[in-house]
């Protein structure tokens, strides 16, 4: 097994750290890996970037809600009764406009009855800063699964912004769930908010003097949307 230079310096990093934090969960099935590869390649044109994109999210949410809790309900076939399962809890999909719609796209039909709320959060590009100028927020936070879907965490600025918007309305259990990392998102995270697990598909090498992340996939929104 292959393991990247910058997983294992981040795991040294939360070893030394005087708060508990919670180390990102790197999905690395074949399959994931693949559509990452596609999704990372400059050739790949946006309808092909759009069906790639969709399919690892839905691979990272499968796992991100492997620990879901459900409930036992009774279901009646075409021949008997028999016992089946639901979610304990109603779901909530946060996703970071605009590139995070590209995650929801891929998720939602294996929920199709969660509630989708949507945030607004740009990065000043000369200062690297966050922005937030939307948040449409549903009621039931505090009852709910939430999960915060935006492709790339660089800085960490958008996801810790989401987070804090999140956890303000009464969110009390969110996951976020992205496509790459950086070891430098995932610090600022953690010091942020050292509560919220992190569901990725490759924690790459760091930052550039632009903060975009390397290797990395460019403007994830601009290559989904086609702009």
């Amino acid at each position: 097994m292959r393991f990247n230079p910058a997983v294992e310096n981040f795991a040294s990093k939360i070893k030394r750290a005087t708060v508990r934090c919670m180390l990102p969960v790197v999905v690395q099935h074949p399959l994931a890996q693949c559509h990452l590869a596609a999704i990372r390649a400059v050739a790949t044109p946006p309808h092909q970037f759009r069906r790639h994109l969709n399919l690892l999210a839905r691979m990272l949410f499968l796992e991100a809600t492997r620990e879901l809790p459900v409930q036992e309900i009774t279901v009646r076939t075409p021949l008997t009764e028999t016992t089946g399962s639901q979610l304990a809890r109603p779901m909530v999909f946060v996703p970071i406009l605009r590139a995070g719609l590209g995650l929801l796209d891929g998720i939602l039909p294996l929920v199709p009855d969660a509630s989708v709320a949507h945030v607004g959060i740009k990065r000043n590009e000369e200062t690297a800063l966050p922005h937030a100028y939307y948040a449409n927020l549903p009621a039931n936070l505090a009852s709910a699964d939430v999960f915060l879907l935006d492709p790339m965490l660089a800085t960490g600025g958008s996801a810790c912004e989401g987070l804090r918007q999140l956890k303000e309305a009464g969110a009390l259990r969110i996951t976020m769930i992205c496509v790459v990392s950086c070891p430098e998102g995932l610090d600022a995270l953690n010091r942020a908010h050292p509560d919220v697990p992190v569901f990725t598909a490759a924690i790459d090498d760091g930052l550039n003097e632009k903060c975009y992340i390397v290797p990395g996939l460019g403007d994830a929104g601009d290559r989904y949307f086609g702009t």
